[in-house]
């Protein structure tokens, strides 16, 4: 197969002029030409529209306003459908901003929002975006955007930058002049569509009155690229696949292996800036997905006084487009885009899904004051390597285990010995030796285990979630001091520091987020590994580990490993009944 061409050109990023890496989009074709390619040849293209600048009905009471053209500030002009009521006066705007195409031309498939049955999103809805179909026979108008260098839009297209901040302020500005809209922009969509939510949020545009980024990323380097500090490429590669165009886009993979460390221009372009953000917004985060410490972070960083969080067990496509909580987002909007008075403000500002076993859960939607939860009472259970169990005092005689690194794991098990809830940040401190090698890559899986000691998994689609998870590349163990706390630790990404032969280390591993209960006589099971532990999962998250002879986990005494876990009391308590 032919490779896509690559360029590299000067970028101003935060100040200073950066070289970035551009590669070929995959290239537009017609049909005819695809029909006519060898296979090789093909995986390099993908089906586009061409232009057609028209208004055309395009469900009965909706009508389109296909391929507007709209300038940016440095002259690239951009092309976005606009969807609005028939017949209607100005209404306020939802839109949808991604490389993700503005038209699907097939439709949506059951593939592309798994969960979600055919049909319940028209065809007219962007990937992972508002539906008109939904939205325009309730008041709204929907605008799905082909960004700079995507479709038929011109310039070269920066992924998840402060230039995609830009030109989303850009066009929100010109939306809100225009006659159709009531002066009033919201900005909406999960996933990639949420990412580029707080991008273009921080950089203000005043007449964006919300936003509502529904399970999106917000650190590209520490959530997605080097995740722990281990390569993991595989899957942004397949997402910059569906960036279609006549340009080049900003080739995330290569420019991480080009600037392999967070502390330059590069990366800190594409931290959106937190305390810029005062609007109301509106977050959900799902417990078991990857965008889940991104949606967290965001929420906890950004410096509105109108901000609500949810938190759930389900996958992010079947919970954007239920009934339930399209419902609930339609309250959200109407208050800050048609200033209704309904109430909204009464929405508690945290509502957590506590997870159980399988597909139960223990709670929906209880009600908090913030996050993490203000009654949580963080507890260590100690490690101890001779009979691999946890306990609650620490552990006076050392011991350690070892694993293969490449193919080996070790299990720590503590039981409960009444109901016990935790919800928040897990933090694992490890004492660690390499064996054989100057580095050790470690996965970390927190699981729940039934009082005969089975694994009970929450399951996603009927398949088992390894459990809630952390990673770390040993050489990448430094914390950043300021951005670290108690709870949550954060790798600074700054410098590598290999292994010597026989060197015991301390890492501080971030345990992503969760809320789950264990029944009384339950087990919570450490699962400590070299390698990603999930076979047959549809998205292909890899990473490339460098793992070699033994891991050694050292325990007791002067190497006090532990797992530290958010308990939450109960709010109150009578007697044996407990009130959560």
């Amino acid at each position: 197969m032919s490779e896509l061409k690559r360029k590299t050109k000067q970028v101003e990023m935060c100040g200073e002029m950066v070289d970035v890496v551009f590669t070929e989009m995959i290239r537009p074709a017609t049909k005819e030409e695809l029909e006519a390619m060898d296979p090789d040849t093909r995986m390099l293209y993908k089906y586009l529209p061409p232009l057609n600048p028209r208004t055309y009905i395009a469900e009965e009471g909706i009508e389109c306003m296909q391929d507007v053209a709209v300038t940016m500030r440095d002259g690239v002009k951009i092309y976005v459908d606009i969807y609005r009521p028939v017949g209607s006066g100005p209404v306020p705007l939802i839109v949808s901003w991604s490389f993700y195409g503005k038209r699907p031309f097939e439709g949506q498939s059951e593939w592309q929002i798994m969960g979600v049955p055919p049909q319940t999103v028209s065809n007219m809805s962007k990937f992972e975006s508002a539906d008109p179909g939904y939205w325009c026979r309730r008041g709204y108008a929907v605008a799905n955007v082909d960004p700079r260098g995507i479709g038929h839009s011109e310039g070269d297209f920066i992924c998840f930058g402060s230039q995609d901040g830009r030109d989303g302020y850009d066009f929100i500005e010109w939306a809100a002049e225009q006659d159709w809209c009531n002066g009033r922009v919201a900005l909406s969509g999960n996933s990639c569509v949420a990412m580029t939510q707080w991008r273009i949020a921080s950089q203000c545009p005043p007449h964006l009155a919300c936003i509502a980024p529904w399970e999106g990323t917000s650190d590209m380097y520490r959530e997605s690229l080097y995740e722990g500090g281990i390569p993991a490429h595989a899957f942004v590669s397949m997402v910059l696949r569906d960036a279609v165009g006549y340009n080049y886009v900003d080739n995330m993979v290569l420019n991480a292996q080009k600037y392999p460390f967070i502390d330059c221009a590069y990366w800190k372009d594409k931290d959106p800036n937190w305390s810029a953000i005062k609007i109301p917004v509106y977050v959900t985060a799902c417990w078991n997905h990857f965008h889940l410490r991104g949606s967290i972070n965001g929420f906890r960083k950004i410096r509105s006084s109108k901000k609500w969080l949810r938190a759930h067990r389900n996958f992010e496509w079947p919970d954007a487009y239920s009934n339930k909580y399209l419902t609930d987002l339609e309250k959200f909007f109407d208050r800050y885009l048609k200033l209704e008075r309904n109430g909204w403000e009464l929405t508690p500002r945290v509502r957590i899904e506590v997870q159980d076993a399988y597909d139960f859960d223990y709670q929906t939607d209880r009600p908090e004051d913030a996050f993490p939860l203000k009654r949580t009472r963080y507890e260590k259970l100690y490690l101890d390597a001779s009979d691999l169990s946890m306990k609650k005092e620490p552990v006076a005689l050392e011991s350690k285990t070892a694993y293969e690194g490449a193919t080996g794991e070790v299990c720590f098990d503590y039981r409960f010995e009444e109901d016990t809830e935790l919800t928040g940040f897990i933090k694992l401190r490890l004492w660690v030796e390499a064996d054989g090698h100057d580095d050790m890559d470690l996965f970390i899986n927190v699981q729940k285990l039934s009082t005969k000691g089975e694994w009970l998994p929450i399951t996603i689609f009927g398949e088992a979630h390894p459990g809630a998870w952390g990673k770390m590349r040993v050489s990448r163990r430094k914390l950043d001091e300021k951005l670290s706390t108690d709870f949550q630790p954060v790798q600074a990404h700054t410098c590598s520091e290999k292994l010597s032969p026989g060197e015991i280390v301390p890492v501080d591993i971030e345990i992503w987020p969760t809320s789950r209960i264990w029944h009384k006589g339950q087990q919570i099971r450490v699962q400590i590994c070299g390698r990603y532990i999930r076979e047959g999962w549809f998205e292909p998250l890899q990473w490339e580990a460098d793992n070699k002879g033994q891991h050694i986990i050292h325990t007791g005494g002067k190497y006090d490993s532990f797992l530290q876990v958010p308990v939450i009391p109960p709010k109150y308590q009578d007697g044996d009944y407990i009130y959560r």
